[in-house]
This record gives structure tokens, C-alpha cells and sequence, in this order.
């Protein structure tokens, strides 16, 4: 019987993954079926329980539930422990398997995709939700010179940071204390859905305009056909490139096809399709 897997968010509609995994399932010969699974915002565990009682297989997880899917996995990987959040789901028959491959997904379209390397750098992650906790030990374990989370609410990013603070230079600041200092890499991991901003309304982004060191990389997790308001507000205050988060949306989900099936598949020809 073919096998089944889906993504599992809300909203879901916009979600590439399922493009993504029918081109991975192509190119490594797999028997598999992928789909898109609104979950209602007081129902994820529900949801991947009924998908689990379906004959579902496995399934990735988006905002805004990485959260609770580490609260339903019977079962965690180390890197998911550790990040206190799951993206991918594995159903190893009475429990669901979670893992995080969130932030070996990021590393890998930073150094191998983009040419980046976060070592000796000062990075900048905004948001402390459920994406910012998959990358940090990732990002910590690369050897920054630092790393400062920012947040709305202060109290969750001084939380992120004494979580991480064994892994390396971890420190959390609140947004108006970004303006005296400069970043070499920033990235967008808030769970906000800032679609409705209008690219050319600067003032509705809360974070300072002056957080861009020269040669900055901006990089928004998030990932649309037009650049998104993050990366278009980058692009005129001061990073030198901006990008959305396609890559590490299609390296992370590599990781989650190696989990389910065994075999990496080769992510730059679906790069190369979805770009």
C-alpha cells in the first residue's frame, strides 16, 4: 500500500511541502502520498492523532504548533529535546516519533546553497517561538562570535537564552536595545503573519532599522512567490542580500524524507524546480 504523509498547520494552503515530497518520491522511487492538513489553532493533537488513525505515516509540522507537537511525541530525538519543539512527526505504531530538522535545514542552505558561513559572526534571531528554538544549538554549534534573541515578549527570549546557554554566546535583548548594535545575520523566526504589511510601511516592523552590519545577510524563515515584508524591509535598510526561507524549507525536509524512508534525497534539482 502507498504510504501516507502530510503537513500539518494553520494556515496550510500556501505550504510548497507537499511539491517538495512528491519530487523527492520521484527521484528516489518511494510509494508514498503527501498532503495538506488544516489543523484547527485548539486542535493540532487531534488532528495528528485522527491523521496517525488514518494510516498516516508521518508528518511535518508548521507554525504555529512545533510546540504542541513536542508536547504529543511519545518519543523525541536528542535535537528535539534539546530544541524543546518537533517539525517532523513519525508514527512508530502505538506513539508519534519527533524530531527537529528545523536547524540542521538552515545550516545546510547556509553553507552549501548560499555560500555562508555563521562562524565568527554576529547573528540576530527574532522570535522565540516555535521555528526560533529549532535553530539556535544548530546556529550555536557553528562557533558565532554571537547570538542575541529578540521577542516581542522579553521574558520568552530570556527563557531561550538560559535554555541555550551551555551550547555558546547566547544572550536575549529586547527590541529597543537592538538599535546599538550591528548584525552580520538576521533572521526572521517570528510566527507573526506579516502578509498584510504593506512592503512600503516600514514603521509597521518593530525592530530597529540600523541592526544591518555591511555585508549582512538578511533571512526570513518564512518563504512566499514575492518577497516577503521581512525581506523587503532588509533589502532597504542595510542587509546587503535578503532572502526568504525556500532553501531550508526544502534541506529540512530532505532531513524529514531520510527519517521516514532511509534515503536522502538530492535537494538541488528541487530547488532548482521550485525557485
Amino acid at each position: 500500500m502507498t504510504d501516507r504523509y502530510a503537513v500539518i498547520g494553520n494556515p496550510i494552503a500556501h505550504s510548497r511541502s507537499p511539491e517538495i515530497h512528491a519530487a523527492f518520491a520521484r527521484q528516489t522511487g518511494q510509494d508514498i502520498t503527501y498532503e495538506r492538513r488544516l489543523a484547527p489553532l485548539d486542535g493540532f493533537a487531534a488532528t495528528a492523532m485522527q491523521f496517525a488513525r488514518e494510516g498516516g505515516r508521518g508528518a511535518n509540522v508548521t507554525v504555529p504548533f512545533k510546540l504542541e507537537a513536542f508536547a504529543l511525541a511519545g518519543e523525541r530525538s536528542a535535537r528535539a529535546e534539546h530544541a524543546e519543539a518537533c517539525n517532523t512527526l513519525a508514527w512508530r505504531g502505538t506513539h508519534w516519533y519527533g524530531d527537529n530538522t528545523d536547524g540542521v535545514g538552515l545550516v545546510r542552505d547556509l553553507t552549501v546553497n548560499l555560500g555562508v558561513s555563521p562562524a565568527g559572526r554576529d547573528i540576530l534571531v527574532l522570535g522565540a517561538g516555535g521555528a526560533g528554538h529549532g535553530i539556535l544549538a544548530p546556529l550555536l554549534a557553528t562557533g558565532p562570535r554571537s547570538l542575541v534573541i529578540s521577542n516581542r515578549t522579553a521574558g520568552r527570549a530570556e527563557e531561550l537564552a538560559r535554555l541555550f546557554a551551555a551550547d555558546g554566546p547566547i544572550a536575549a535583548r529586547t527590541f529597543d536595545e537592538l538599535g546599538a548594535q550591528r548584525f552580520d545575520l538576521v533572521f526572521d523566526a517570528t510566527s507573526a503573519n506579516l502578509a498584510a504589511i504593506d512592503h512600503a510601511d516600514a514603521a509597521a516592523l518593530p525592530w530597529p532599522e540600523t541592526i544591518f552590519a555591511p555585508g549582512s545577510l538578511a533571512y526570513d524563515l518564512k518563504y512566499a512567490v514575492e518577497p516577503t515584508p521581512f525581506v523587503h524591509w532588509a533589502r532597504h535598510h542595510g542587509a546587503a542580500r535578503a532572502v526568504d526561507g525556500l532553501g531550508m524549507l526544502i534541506e529540512q525536509a530532505a532531513e524529514s524524507f531520510l527519517l521516514w524512508r532511509g534515503v536522502r534525497p538530492d535537494t538541488a534539482t528541487v530547488f532548482a524546480l521550485l525557485r
